[in-house]
Protein backbone atom coordinates (compact mmCIF):
# COMPACT_ATOMS: atom_id res chain seq x y z
CA UNK A 1 0.00 0.00 0.00
CA UNK A 2 0.76 3.46 -1.13
CA UNK A 3 4.19 2.20 -2.35
CA UNK A 4 4.05 5.04 -5.35
CA UNK A 5 3.86 8.22 -2.68
CA UNK A 6 6.07 6.15 0.14
CA UNK A 7 9.10 6.05 -2.51
CA UNK A 8 8.73 9.86 -3.50
CA UNK A 9 8.31 11.12 0.51
CA UNK A 10 11.28 8.82 1.22
CA UNK A 11 13.78 10.32 -1.40
CA UNK A 12 12.61 13.73 -0.43
CA UNK A 13 12.96 13.31 3.27
CA UNK A 14 16.32 11.46 2.53
CA UNK A 15 17.86 14.25 0.24
CA UNK A 16 17.27 17.00 3.16
CA UNK A 17 18.68 14.59 5.81
CA UNK A 18 22.11 14.25 4.07
CA UNK A 19 22.06 18.09 4.17
CA UNK A 20 23.38 19.90 7.63
CA UNK A 21 22.70 23.34 6.38
CA UNK A 22 19.47 23.84 4.95
CA UNK A 23 18.19 26.93 3.14
CA UNK A 24 14.87 28.64 2.31
CA UNK A 25 15.39 27.50 -1.51
CA UNK A 26 16.31 23.92 -0.12
CA UNK A 27 12.64 23.77 2.02
CA UNK A 28 10.52 25.51 -1.42
CA UNK A 29 12.16 22.85 -3.56
CA UNK A 30 10.87 20.39 -0.90
CA UNK A 31 7.84 21.87 -0.32
CA UNK A 32 6.71 21.90 -3.83
CA UNK A 33 7.88 18.09 -4.88
CA UNK A 34 5.77 17.21 -1.66
CA UNK A 35 3.07 18.83 -3.50
CA UNK A 36 3.47 17.04 -7.00
CA UNK A 37 3.27 13.45 -4.94
CA UNK A 38 0.28 14.21 -3.12
CA UNK A 39 -1.12 15.10 -6.22
CA UNK A 40 0.03 11.69 -8.07
CA UNK A 41 -1.65 10.11 -4.93
CA UNK A 42 -5.28 11.96 -6.14
CA UNK A 43 -5.52 13.89 -2.77
CA UNK A 44 -8.30 16.26 -2.59
CA UNK A 45 -7.19 19.64 -4.20
CA UNK A 46 -8.24 21.69 -0.75
CA UNK A 47 -6.41 19.17 1.36
CA UNK A 48 -3.24 19.39 -0.75
CA UNK A 49 -3.12 22.98 -0.52
CA UNK A 50 -4.04 23.45 3.00
CA UNK A 51 -1.26 20.58 3.76
CA UNK A 52 1.72 22.78 1.94
CA UNK A 53 0.69 25.83 2.95
CA UNK A 54 0.82 24.78 6.51
CA UNK A 55 4.18 22.82 6.27
CA UNK A 56 5.68 25.71 4.33
CA UNK A 57 4.55 28.29 6.72
CA UNK A 58 6.20 26.11 9.70
CA UNK A 59 9.23 24.67 7.92
CA UNK A 60 10.36 28.53 6.59
CA UNK A 61 10.60 29.36 10.07
CA UNK A 62 13.69 29.76 12.32
CA UNK A 63 12.62 26.60 13.90
CA UNK A 64 13.77 24.96 10.99
CA UNK A 65 17.18 26.92 9.55
CA UNK A 66 18.53 27.36 13.02
CA UNK A 67 18.07 23.82 14.05
CA UNK A 68 20.44 21.52 14.81
CA UNK A 69 19.88 19.13 12.92
CA UNK A 70 17.37 20.72 10.05
CA UNK A 71 16.76 17.49 7.95
CA UNK A 72 15.10 15.81 10.71
CA UNK A 73 13.25 18.72 12.34
CA UNK A 74 11.52 19.09 8.78
CA UNK A 75 10.98 15.58 8.62
CA UNK A 76 8.91 16.22 12.10
CA UNK A 77 7.23 19.08 10.78
CA UNK A 78 5.74 16.72 7.96
CA UNK A 79 5.21 13.69 9.83
CA UNK A 80 3.32 15.53 12.12
CA UNK A 81 0.66 17.10 9.71
CA UNK A 82 0.85 14.07 7.84
CA UNK A 83 -0.87 12.41 11.32
CA UNK A 84 -3.42 15.92 12.24
CA UNK A 85 -4.42 14.96 8.59
CA UNK A 86 -5.54 11.13 8.76
CA UNK A 87 -6.86 11.70 12.52
CA UNK A 88 -9.28 12.70 14.09
CA UNK A 89 -9.22 14.17 17.95
CA UNK A 90 -11.52 11.95 19.04
CA UNK A 91 -13.83 8.33 18.64
CA UNK A 92 -11.19 6.57 16.35
CA UNK A 93 -11.78 3.80 17.57
CA UNK A 94 -15.46 1.98 17.70
CA UNK A 95 -18.19 3.52 19.94
CA UNK A 96 -19.11 -0.28 22.33
CA UNK A 97 -21.50 -0.35 24.78
CA UNK A 98 -21.14 -2.51 27.44
CA UNK A 99 -21.28 -6.12 27.01
CA UNK A 100 -25.12 -6.22 28.48
CA UNK A 101 -26.08 -4.00 26.63
CA UNK A 102 -26.29 -4.49 22.36
CA UNK A 103 -24.41 -2.08 20.04
CA UNK A 104 -25.99 -1.46 16.22
CA UNK A 105 -23.71 -0.92 14.07
CA UNK A 106 -25.21 0.03 10.24
CA UNK A 107 -23.06 -0.59 6.97
CA UNK A 108 -23.63 1.41 4.29
CA UNK A 109 -21.78 1.49 0.77
CA UNK A 110 -22.10 1.67 -2.65
CA UNK A 111 -22.05 -2.12 -4.47
CA UNK A 112 -19.09 -3.66 -5.04
CA UNK A 113 -17.37 -1.38 -2.46
CA UNK A 114 -16.49 -4.63 -0.28
CA UNK A 115 -19.73 -4.11 2.52
CA UNK A 116 -20.37 -7.53 3.02
CA UNK A 117 -16.92 -9.22 3.51
CA UNK A 118 -16.02 -6.15 5.59
CA UNK A 119 -18.96 -6.72 7.77
CA UNK A 120 -18.38 -10.74 8.03
CA UNK A 121 -13.95 -9.21 8.91
CA UNK A 122 -15.57 -6.82 11.79
CA UNK A 123 -17.75 -9.82 12.99
CA UNK A 124 -14.85 -11.48 13.79
CA UNK A 125 -12.29 -8.77 15.13
CA UNK A 126 -15.13 -7.94 17.90
CA UNK A 127 -15.49 -11.85 18.36
CA UNK A 128 -11.49 -11.90 19.01
CA UNK A 129 -11.86 -9.32 21.71
CA UNK A 130 -14.41 -11.41 23.50
CA UNK A 131 -17.73 -9.75 22.30
CA UNK A 132 -20.97 -11.73 21.00
CA UNK A 133 -21.86 -10.21 17.93
CA UNK A 134 -24.59 -10.70 15.50
CA UNK A 135 -25.06 -10.73 11.74
CA UNK A 136 -28.16 -9.09 10.16
CA UNK A 137 -28.82 -9.39 5.98
CA UNK A 138 -30.82 -6.42 5.25
CA UNK A 139 -29.26 -6.62 1.91
CA UNK A 140 -32.06 -7.79 0.06
CA UNK A 141 -31.25 -6.38 -3.46
CA UNK A 142 -27.97 -7.85 -4.47
CA UNK A 143 -28.66 -11.75 -5.97
CA UNK A 144 -27.37 -13.97 -3.73
CA UNK A 145 -25.89 -11.71 -1.16
CA UNK A 146 -28.03 -13.32 1.47
CA UNK A 147 -26.00 -16.34 0.85
CA UNK A 148 -22.55 -14.78 0.76
CA UNK A 149 -23.25 -13.09 4.44
CA UNK A 150 -24.17 -16.74 5.50
CA UNK A 151 -21.17 -18.52 3.98
CA UNK A 152 -18.72 -15.69 5.50
CA UNK A 153 -20.96 -16.40 8.71
CA UNK A 154 -20.09 -19.56 9.28
CA UNK A 155 -16.47 -19.21 8.32
CA UNK A 156 -16.09 -16.78 11.05
CA UNK A 157 -18.29 -18.72 13.21
CA UNK A 158 -20.78 -15.61 13.22
CA UNK A 159 -24.83 -16.18 13.44
CA UNK A 160 -26.53 -14.66 10.91
CA UNK A 161 -29.95 -13.73 11.08
CA UNK A 162 -32.45 -13.59 8.32
CA UNK A 163 -36.11 -13.84 7.46
CA UNK A 164 -37.13 -16.15 4.46
CA UNK A 165 -39.32 -14.81 1.45
CA UNK A 166 -38.88 -11.30 3.04
CA UNK A 167 -39.01 -8.65 1.08
CA UNK A 168 -38.54 -5.02 3.78
CA UNK A 169 -35.29 -4.94 4.61
CA UNK A 170 -36.01 -2.51 7.54
CA UNK A 171 -38.33 -5.53 9.20
CA UNK A 172 -35.26 -7.48 9.00
CA UNK A 173 -32.59 -5.11 10.67
CA UNK A 174 -35.33 -4.25 13.36
CA UNK A 175 -36.54 -8.24 14.10
CA UNK A 176 -32.72 -8.83 13.84
CA UNK A 177 -32.44 -6.28 16.70
CA UNK A 178 -35.20 -7.88 18.52
CA UNK A 179 -33.75 -11.53 18.36
CA UNK A 180 -30.05 -9.84 19.41
CA UNK A 181 -31.40 -8.58 22.40
CA UNK A 182 -33.52 -11.65 23.82
CA UNK A 183 -30.42 -13.96 22.57
CA UNK A 184 -27.74 -11.67 24.61
CA UNK A 185 -25.70 -10.82 21.38
CA UNK A 186 -23.68 -7.66 22.36
CA UNK A 187 -22.83 -6.85 18.71
CA UNK A 188 -25.40 -5.89 15.89
CA UNK A 189 -23.62 -6.20 12.36
CA UNK A 190 -26.42 -4.72 9.94
CA UNK A 191 -25.21 -5.37 6.46
CA UNK A 192 -27.77 -3.22 3.87
CA UNK A 193 -27.84 -2.96 0.09
CA UNK A 194 -25.97 -0.81 -2.32
CA UNK A 195 -26.43 0.08 -5.72
CA UNK A 196 -24.08 0.85 -8.65
CA UNK A 197 -24.50 5.04 -8.12
CA UNK A 198 -26.15 6.67 -5.49
CA UNK A 199 -29.82 7.47 -5.76
CA UNK A 200 -32.96 8.74 -3.76
CA UNK A 201 -33.97 4.77 -3.42
CA UNK A 202 -30.54 3.74 -1.32
CA UNK A 203 -30.60 6.88 0.57
CA UNK A 204 -33.95 6.37 1.46
CA UNK A 205 -34.01 2.30 2.31
CA UNK A 206 -30.78 3.23 4.47
CA UNK A 207 -32.81 5.95 6.20
CA UNK A 208 -35.55 4.30 6.96
CA UNK A 209 -33.25 1.23 8.86
CA UNK A 210 -31.30 3.68 10.75
CA UNK A 211 -34.34 5.31 11.99
CA UNK A 212 -35.83 1.72 12.95
CA UNK A 213 -32.66 0.14 14.71
CA UNK A 214 -30.94 3.68 16.27
CA UNK A 215 -27.22 2.69 15.29
CA UNK A 216 -24.63 3.58 17.85
CA UNK A 217 -22.27 3.79 14.56
CA UNK A 218 -22.84 3.83 11.16
CA UNK A 219 -20.10 2.73 9.45
CA UNK A 220 -19.20 3.69 5.31
CA UNK A 221 -17.76 1.28 4.05
CA UNK A 222 -15.23 2.59 1.13
CA UNK A 223 -13.37 0.55 -1.56
CA UNK A 224 -9.67 2.67 -1.12
CA UNK A 225 -8.51 2.18 -4.57
CA UNK A 226 -11.15 4.14 -6.20
CA UNK A 227 -9.48 7.65 -4.56
CA UNK A 228 -11.37 10.49 -4.96
CA UNK A 229 -14.53 9.38 -6.00
CA UNK A 230 -14.49 7.40 -2.30
CA UNK A 231 -14.46 10.73 -0.86
CA UNK A 232 -17.15 12.24 -2.84
CA UNK A 233 -19.43 9.40 -1.85
CA UNK A 234 -19.12 9.27 1.22
CA UNK A 235 -19.48 13.05 2.08
CA UNK A 236 -22.86 12.14 0.17
CA UNK A 237 -23.51 9.68 2.68
CA UNK A 238 -22.64 12.18 5.40
CA UNK A 239 -25.09 14.77 4.28
CA UNK A 240 -27.83 12.47 3.90
CA UNK A 241 -27.52 9.92 5.93
CA UNK A 242 -24.98 10.76 8.61
CA UNK A 243 -21.90 8.59 9.15
CA UNK A 244 -19.58 8.01 12.37
CA UNK A 245 -16.78 6.63 10.61
CA UNK A 246 -15.61 5.05 7.65
CA UNK A 247 -13.63 1.49 6.85
CA UNK A 248 -11.57 1.67 4.21
CA UNK A 249 -11.63 -1.51 1.99
CA UNK A 250 -8.89 -3.19 -0.04
CA UNK A 251 -6.31 -0.65 1.34
CA UNK A 252 -3.79 -3.11 0.53
CA UNK A 253 -4.50 -3.00 -2.73
CA UNK A 254 -4.12 0.91 -3.04
CA UNK A 255 -0.68 2.10 -4.31
CA UNK A 256 -1.72 6.10 -4.76
CA UNK A 257 -3.61 6.93 -0.90
CA UNK A 258 -5.73 9.74 -1.93
CA UNK A 259 -8.87 8.30 -0.05
CA UNK A 260 -7.30 7.80 2.78
CA UNK A 261 -5.32 11.11 2.93
CA UNK A 262 -8.19 12.92 2.01
CA UNK A 263 -11.39 11.62 3.75
CA UNK A 264 -10.77 12.89 7.52
CA UNK A 265 -10.38 16.55 5.93
CA UNK A 266 -13.31 16.42 3.60
CA UNK A 267 -15.65 14.62 5.09
CA UNK A 268 -14.52 15.57 8.82
CA UNK A 269 -14.97 11.75 9.77
CA UNK A 270 -12.35 9.10 10.77
CA UNK A 271 -11.10 6.25 9.14
CA UNK A 272 -11.74 3.37 12.06
CA UNK A 273 -10.15 0.12 10.25
CA UNK A 274 -8.82 -0.75 6.72
CA UNK A 275 -8.73 -4.15 4.87
CA UNK A 276 -5.15 -5.20 4.58
CA UNK A 277 -5.51 -8.69 2.60
CA UNK A 278 -8.53 -10.80 1.20
CA UNK A 279 -8.54 -12.99 4.42
CA UNK A 280 -10.95 -12.52 7.32
CA UNK A 281 -8.55 -11.91 9.90
CA UNK A 282 -7.10 -8.97 7.51
CA UNK A 283 -9.02 -5.96 9.22
CA UNK A 284 -6.81 -3.63 10.99
CA UNK A 285 -7.39 -0.48 13.15
CA UNK A 286 -6.75 2.54 11.73
CA UNK A 287 -3.02 4.07 13.54
CA UNK A 288 -2.70 7.65 12.04
CA UNK A 289 1.11 8.10 13.55
CA UNK A 290 1.86 4.62 12.21
CA UNK A 291 0.16 5.42 8.57
CA UNK A 292 1.80 8.48 8.25
CA UNK A 293 5.11 6.51 9.46
CA UNK A 294 5.19 4.11 6.69
CA UNK A 295 3.79 7.14 3.88
CA UNK A 296 7.60 8.71 4.95
CA UNK A 297 9.28 5.85 4.44
CA UNK A 298 10.03 5.59 8.45
CA UNK A 299 8.20 1.96 8.81
CA UNK A 300 6.16 0.76 11.19
CA UNK A 301 7.95 -0.97 14.44
CA UNK A 302 5.06 -1.25 16.74
CA UNK A 303 2.78 -2.92 14.18
CA UNK A 304 5.42 -5.20 13.21
CA UNK A 305 6.00 -6.36 16.68
CA UNK A 306 2.09 -6.70 17.40
CA UNK A 307 1.74 -9.01 14.28
CA UNK A 308 5.32 -10.77 15.72
CA UNK A 309 3.44 -11.40 19.41
CA UNK A 310 0.00 -12.07 17.20
CA UNK A 311 1.59 -15.97 15.63
CA UNK A 312 4.04 -16.59 18.13
CA UNK A 313 3.38 -18.00 21.12
CA UNK A 314 5.13 -16.52 24.61
CA UNK A 315 6.21 -19.95 25.50
CA UNK A 316 6.93 -21.33 22.30
CA UNK A 317 9.37 -18.30 21.72
CA UNK A 318 11.09 -19.38 25.13
CA UNK A 319 11.29 -22.98 24.39
CA UNK A 320 13.17 -21.62 21.11
CA UNK A 321 15.71 -19.66 22.56
CA UNK A 322 17.07 -22.37 24.97
CA UNK A 323 17.23 -24.84 21.92
CA UNK A 324 19.26 -21.90 20.44
CA UNK A 325 20.82 -21.42 23.62
CA UNK A 326 21.55 -24.93 24.02
CA UNK A 327 22.49 -25.68 20.21
CA UNK A 328 19.62 -28.43 19.54
CA UNK A 329 17.09 -25.96 17.18
CA UNK A 330 16.58 -28.64 14.69
CA UNK A 331 14.99 -28.76 10.81
CA UNK A 332 11.74 -28.89 12.42
CA UNK A 333 12.73 -25.61 14.18
CA UNK A 334 12.99 -24.35 10.87
CA UNK A 335 9.78 -25.53 9.15
CA UNK A 336 7.88 -24.34 12.21
CA UNK A 337 9.78 -20.83 11.53
CA UNK A 338 9.09 -20.66 7.94
CA UNK A 339 5.57 -21.07 8.58
CA UNK A 340 5.22 -18.42 11.22
CA UNK A 341 6.42 -16.30 8.64
CA UNK A 342 3.67 -17.23 6.56
CA UNK A 343 1.00 -16.52 9.46
CA UNK A 344 2.34 -12.94 9.56
CA UNK A 345 1.07 -12.18 6.33
CA UNK A 346 2.54 -10.93 2.81
CA UNK A 347 6.48 -10.09 2.47
CA UNK A 348 4.97 -6.99 0.98
CA UNK A 349 2.93 -5.61 4.29
CA UNK A 350 6.50 -7.01 5.92
CA UNK A 351 8.60 -4.76 4.34
CA UNK A 352 6.86 -1.65 4.42
CA UNK A 353 6.88 -2.05 8.25
CA UNK A 354 10.65 -1.83 8.38
CA UNK A 355 12.25 1.27 8.43
CA UNK A 356 14.18 2.48 5.37
CA UNK A 357 12.94 -0.50 3.74
CA UNK A 358 10.35 1.61 1.64
CA UNK A 359 11.42 2.18 -2.22
CA UNK A 360 14.63 0.14 -0.96
CA UNK A 361 13.38 -3.36 -0.56
CA UNK A 362 10.58 -4.90 -2.77
CA UNK A 363 8.92 -8.96 -2.04
CA UNK A 364 10.77 -9.29 -5.31
CA UNK A 365 13.73 -9.43 -3.38
CA UNK A 366 13.17 -11.77 -1.05
CA UNK A 367 13.80 -15.39 -2.48
CA UNK A 368 10.07 -16.87 -1.90
CA UNK A 369 10.28 -19.38 -4.09
CA UNK A 370 13.69 -21.05 -2.18
CA UNK A 371 11.89 -20.51 1.11
CA UNK A 372 8.90 -22.64 -0.49
CA UNK A 373 11.38 -24.96 -1.34
CA UNK A 374 13.08 -25.03 1.38
CA UNK A 375 9.73 -26.20 3.10
CA UNK A 376 9.33 -28.71 0.02
CA UNK A 377 12.39 -30.66 1.47
CA UNK A 378 12.07 -30.59 4.66
CA UNK A 379 8.52 -32.05 4.44
CA UNK A 380 10.56 -34.77 2.81
CA UNK A 381 12.46 -35.65 5.43
CA UNK A 382 11.62 -38.04 8.57
CA UNK A 383 10.76 -37.16 11.73
CA UNK A 384 14.38 -38.47 12.85
CA UNK A 385 16.12 -36.83 9.62
CA UNK A 386 14.64 -33.46 10.68
CA UNK A 387 15.78 -33.62 14.61
CA UNK A 388 19.37 -34.78 13.22
CA UNK A 389 20.43 -33.47 9.74
CA UNK A 390 23.44 -35.15 10.17
CA UNK A 391 21.72 -38.33 9.48
CA UNK A 392 21.30 -37.12 6.11
CA UNK A 393 23.83 -39.09 4.10
CA UNK A 394 24.06 -39.48 0.13
CA UNK A 395 21.58 -42.11 -0.29
CA UNK A 396 18.74 -40.07 1.69
CA UNK A 397 19.34 -37.06 -0.03
CA UNK A 398 18.80 -38.44 -2.76
CA UNK A 399 15.36 -39.96 -2.09
CA UNK A 400 14.71 -36.63 -0.19
CA UNK A 401 15.15 -34.67 -3.60
CA UNK A 402 13.20 -36.87 -5.34
CA UNK A 403 10.28 -36.56 -2.49
CA UNK A 404 10.43 -32.83 -2.84
CA UNK A 405 11.04 -32.14 -6.59
CA UNK A 406 14.00 -30.65 -6.27
CA UNK A 407 18.04 -31.73 -7.21
CA UNK A 408 20.40 -33.02 -5.18
CA UNK A 409 22.33 -29.73 -5.19
CA UNK A 410 19.35 -27.94 -3.71
CA UNK A 411 18.75 -30.34 -0.70
CA UNK A 412 22.66 -30.18 0.04
CA UNK A 413 22.96 -26.16 0.22
CA UNK A 414 19.78 -25.98 2.16
CA UNK A 415 21.64 -28.63 4.72
CA UNK A 416 24.95 -25.97 4.66
CA UNK A 417 22.87 -23.40 4.82
CA UNK A 418 21.23 -25.00 8.08
CA UNK A 419 24.53 -25.59 9.78
CA UNK A 420 25.41 -22.08 8.78
CA UNK A 421 22.59 -20.78 10.95
CA UNK A 422 23.09 -23.13 14.07
CA UNK A 423 26.55 -21.89 14.30
CA UNK A 424 25.46 -17.79 14.08
CA UNK A 425 22.66 -18.61 16.46
CA UNK A 426 24.84 -20.40 18.77
CA UNK A 427 27.54 -17.56 18.77
CA UNK A 428 24.20 -15.00 19.13
CA UNK A 429 22.93 -16.31 22.16
CA UNK A 430 25.77 -16.44 23.84
CA UNK A 431 26.04 -12.32 23.35
CA UNK A 432 23.73 -11.19 26.89
CA UNK A 433 22.99 -8.15 25.30
CA UNK A 434 21.82 -9.34 22.06
CA UNK A 435 19.06 -11.64 24.33
CA UNK A 436 17.82 -8.95 25.65
CA UNK A 437 16.96 -6.89 23.00
CA UNK A 438 15.30 -9.54 21.72
CA UNK A 439 13.46 -10.09 24.71
CA UNK A 440 12.15 -6.63 24.92
CA UNK A 441 10.88 -6.52 21.07
CA UNK A 442 9.07 -9.57 21.41
CA UNK A 443 7.39 -8.51 24.63
CA UNK A 444 9.10 -10.79 27.25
Amino acid sequence: MFESISEKFSSIMRDLSGKGKISEKNIEDAVDQIKIALLDADVNLRVVRRFINGTREEALGEKVLKAVDPGQMFTKIVYDRMVNLLSAEEHQELELKGPDTTTTILMMGLQGSGKTTTSAKLALSLKKKGRRPMLVASDLVRPAAITQLQVLGEQVDVPVFTIDGCKDPVKVAKEGLAYAKKNQYDVLIVDTSGRMHLDEVLMNEIQRISKAITPDETIFVADAMTGQNAVTIAKEFEEKVGISGVILSKFDSDTRGGAALSLRSVVGKPIKFIGSGEKMEDLDPFYPDRIASRILGMGDVVSLVEKAQETIDQEEAIKLQEKMKKNTFDLQDYLDQLRQMDKMGSMDKLIEMIPGAAGQVSADDIPLDELKREKAIILSMTPQERSNYRLIGPTRRKRIAKGSGVSVAQVNRLIKKFEKMKNTMRKLTKNKKYQKMLQNQMGF
